[in-house]
């Protein structure tokens, strides 16, 4: 195996498989990536079983076919390391990856490609296009309401429905919930629902970007497939049933609250500073014209802030954890935000008002 590329055109490709690659694993050869020559186009390959990322990239100078594997972290600072528009060489020799630009030269450890990982075959039973935009858009307006590995593993992840031509993310801890949706032009897709772990999550956010650029997602029984023209992105699903999460969708909630979002996370953030450390509650008095917002701690100390809003109605007392509500407030991209409150013991419905296809759940909390 031999070839030569510039640093700019192999460090992208190697930053995002270096990404999927499990430091601490019992199995060496998952410190590592492969490294695949074939028809004048590298791969590179990192996966810690459960993720795997696959960055292509063609290779402009004259190479020989072959694959091996080498360490992930070593490679990818050696030539992040390397000056700016360097040409790096690699050669395989024996047992040895030998890597030379310019005066510098090293020699790296490898381990054999026929014992890398590979996520077995799979069938797809759908497929759909997406702008990565509006993707990266449904994960981050979500992602936050994931459980961190709760017992009920199914929580630690995020379910992905499919329904006509509608795709939705649904994302709970058992105390609040986040859901969005998008209707997809010309699509028509069979039902189904399933769970992206959180790690696949995380590494989806950290690989798609900001473009209207399409992203091709296929969706198995076990797995799913994310790809573009630099990447392929394969997770395994988490075996499990999402719960029927429109039974806790809040009905019934005559008391309607509109605000400024800024003022309220404002208003919010500065009233968690004095809320108790571990249950961060902050109590929640709404009367007409206004909400004051009450924290305070085991320390006797005491936040209080009075925000102006759009409301009619009975007072009504009732207490939150904090850091859920800013979590929100964070997600709602316009400046209005729509609460919905029943009584005390129920929980509230949040939205943007100015956009239907996000809501959010909060439960309360007995302070």
């Amino acid at each position: 195996m031999k070839f030569a590329i510039s640093r700019e055109d192999i460090l992208k490709p190697l930053q995002l498989a270096t990404g999927t690659v499990e430091r601490r694993h019992t199995l060496p050869i998952l410190s590592n990536v492969l490294l695949d020559i074939s028809d004048g186009v590298l791969s590179i390959t990192g996966t810690d079983l459960e993720v795997e990322l696959v960055a292509s990239v063609e290779l402009v100078q004259a190479s020989e076919d072959g694959q091996i594997t080498v360490p992930a972290k070593k490679l990818f600072d050696i030539c992040k390391g390397l000056s700016e528009q360097s040409l790096i060489e690699f050669v395989l020799d024996e047992s040895k990856l030998i890597i030379k630009c310019g005066r510098s030269k090293y020699s790296l450890s490898t381990l054999s490609a026929k014992d890398f990982p590979n996520l077995e075959d799979w069938q797809s039973e759908i497929n759909f296009a997406v702008s990565q935009k509006v993707l990266k858009n449904l994960i981050e307006k979500t992602s936050f309401s994931m459980a961190v590995q709760d017992v009920r593993y199914y929580l630690n992840g995020m379910s992905l429905e499919t329904q006509e031509n509608m795709i939705r993310c649904v994302t709970t801890d058992g105390h609040r919930l986040a859901l969005t949706q998008h209707e997809l032009a010309n699509e028509r897709l069979q039902e189904s629902q399933v769970i992206v772990p959180r790690k696949g999550v995380t590494e989806i956010l950290r690989l798609i970007e900001d473009t209207e650029d399409n992203i091709y997602v296929s969706v198995g029984s076990n797995h799913i497939r994310l790809n573009t023209e630099n990447f392929t992105f394969t997770s395994k699903l988490v075996d499990g049933r999402f719960p029927d999460y429109r039974r806790v969708l809040p009905k019934g909630g005559d008391k309607t609250v509109i605000g400024e979002k800024d003022y309220l996370k404002q208003a919010f953030s500065r009233a968690a500073i004095l809320s108790n450390e571990k249950f961060r509650g902050v109590r929640l008095n709404l009367a007409s014209g206004e909400l004051t917002i009450t924290a305070n701690n085991p320390e006797q100390e005491v936040a209080e802030e009075v925000v102006d809003v759009n409301y009619q109605g009975d007072s009504l007392e009732i207490g939150f954890n904090v850091a859920y509500v800013i979590d929100i407030l964070n997600a709602i991209e316009s400046n209005e935000v729509k609460i919905t409150l029943g009584d005390a013991n129920s929980s509230a419905l949040i939205e943007d008002n100015l956009d239907d296809s996000s809501l959010y759940v909060v439960m309360p909390m007995r302070l």
